[in-house]
């Protein structure tokens, strides 16, 4: 699982985006394996204080030594800033890894 967010120029004008993405292994019990990308996208229209944020990234692998309970505690406490924003936009992707 991957949390990033950042000030980005992705449609001509810069957003502050929060992205959420799980890549997931698709298996047809075969030989042959397959990894799908699902994102989702929130932008916020940027503002002083979302801009201090800066970027972050952080990767979550379910065979590394970390509670995933712990992960997603530190990466909500990320979001205070936008708990009572609504996103300008929100777009959901499925993409082939």
């Amino acid at each position: 699982m991957l949390f990033q967010y950042g000030t980005y120029v992705s449609s001509g004008q810069p957003m502050f985006t929060v992205d959420f993405t799980r890549q997931l292994n698709v298996s047809d019990d075969s030989e042959y394996d397959q990894y799908v990308q699902v994102r989702c996208e929130l932008r916020y229209t940027p503002t002083l204080d979302l801009d201090a944020l800066g970027s972050f990234e952080s990767w979550f692998f379910h065979d590394a030594d970390t509670d995933v309970g712990g992960w997603f505690a530190a990466m909500g406490e990320r979001l205070g800033p936008l708990l009572d924003r609504r996103p300008a936009g929100i777009d959901l992707f499925e993409e082939p890894v």
